[in-house]
């Protein structure tokens, strides 16, 4: 069985997209990594994972904050899982939430202003002309593309686009329904490396133990309900709550 290895970094030092990242003592450890295999039967692109290569793969670890252990650790677990084969790059998600929610359904809309799911792939690993990818509950989607982290002030190519992309969301409970609680939904995504080859190492197809560098995020809004519909959490000053970023 094929195999890619990935390798994890914190994600502002591979977008910069939180200059408070950059002010702070952060250690240096070494990345984690993930054994991507090849799935051996084809997948089915519906939001359930529930194929037996999806079974075999595993799960990451939970993440995180995005200011690692000196943030505040959440409390809604996020996990993803990968796998490919000689078309697609495969992505799988799981979101743990009691509200589930979405606004947004244009199209390359800014996506993480609702609660989102994210992913950045940098197969060279150097921080420049990278792929940005984030999804809603919705199943909306937004690509983008980076020459430059964002800290060194680059413009974000929003033109970008990945037109063979697949994807889908699973909600295990309801959308947009503030009078139940909800379990977590699931992204499923499949990316064909036809779209991206033009910003691989060689212009080709990852082989057979090769090291790409990725990383995934969860931005997460907190809400309070308002007239029976979900309203974005406000500071005593009125001001909008910042998201979290795990």
């Amino acid at each position: 069985m094929k195999k890619i290895i990935i390798s994890f970094t914190p994600i502002f030092l591979l977008t910069g997209l939180f200059s408070i990242a950059q002010d702070l003592d952060f250690p240096v450890t070494a990345p984690k990594h993930y054994i991507c295999y090849s799935n051996e039967n084809p997948i089915v692109i519906d939001g359930v994972l529930d194929e037996q290569d999806w079974k075999n793969a595993a799960w990451s670890d939970a993440f995180m904050d995005i200011l690692g252990p000196k943030g505040d650790q959440p409390y809604f677990e996020t996990r993803m899982k990968m796998l490919w084969d000689s078309q697609y790059f495969y992505f799988a998600a799981t979101l743990e939430e009691n509200h589930v929610w979405g606004t947004l359904t244009e199209r390359d809309a800014i996506i993480y202003f609702d609660t989102d799911f994210e992913i950045f792939i940098d197969p060279d690993g150097d921080n420049h002309n990278y792929m940005e990818l984030e999804i809603n509950a919705l199943n909306t989607l937004f690509d983008l593309f980076l020459k430059r982290p964002y800290r060194d002030t680059t413009k974000v190519d929003i033109q970008f686009d990945m037109p063979g992309i697949l994807s889908a969301v699973h909600i295990n409970g309801s959308l947009n329904d503030p009078s139940d609680l909800d379990k977590s939904w699931s992204v499923e995504i499949a990316i064909p490396w036809e779209d991206m080859m033009e910003y691989l190492p060689g212009n080709r197809k990852p082989m057979d133990q090769e090291q790409w560098r990725i990383n995934f995020s969860r931005v997460h809004w907190e809400t309070d309900i308002i007239d029976g519909k979900y309203v974005k959490k406000k500071t005593d000053d009125g001001e909008l709550q910042r998201e979290l970023n795990w």
